[in-house]
């Protein structure tokens, strides 16, 4: 479900990407409407670095942006499975295995990018 980042949103985003300065994808020309997908697409180089960025977020940041796929509002769809399984991993180290098994139902069932 598309949406406009939350001013929240963005300080999330940017605090993942310090070098994000524009909240337009230079692929498509459009505003970001997630976080993930825009972190694992233009800014991580690699998944290692993906995993990392990940961990500097807060279990509250983290909680929050569960909330917002479970709610559709945070698109999965154009993660690469391989970033997914990162953030999967780390929803079960810090979360759970039940959270995580959700959100890979999610990513799972909205293939589309």
């Amino acid at each position: 479900m598309p949406r406009q980042l939350s001013q929240k949103d963005i300080e999330i985003l940017k605090h993942v990407a310090p070098e994000c300065n524009d909240l337009d994808c230079a692929g498509s020309g459009s505003r970001y409407k997630s976080i993930l997908p825009p972190l694992a697409n233009h800014f991580a180089v690699s998944e290692s670095d993906f995993k990392d960025r990940l961990e500097k977020l807060t279990l509250e940041d983290l909680q929050y942006l569960l909330t917002l796929i479970e709610t559709g509002s945070e698109s999965l769809s154009c993660v690469p499975p391989n970033y997914m399984q990162v953030f999967i991993d780390l929803v079960t180290e810090k979360l759970g295995p039940e959270k995580a098994k959700a959100i890979f139902r999610t990513y799972i069932l909205n293939p589309k990018c």
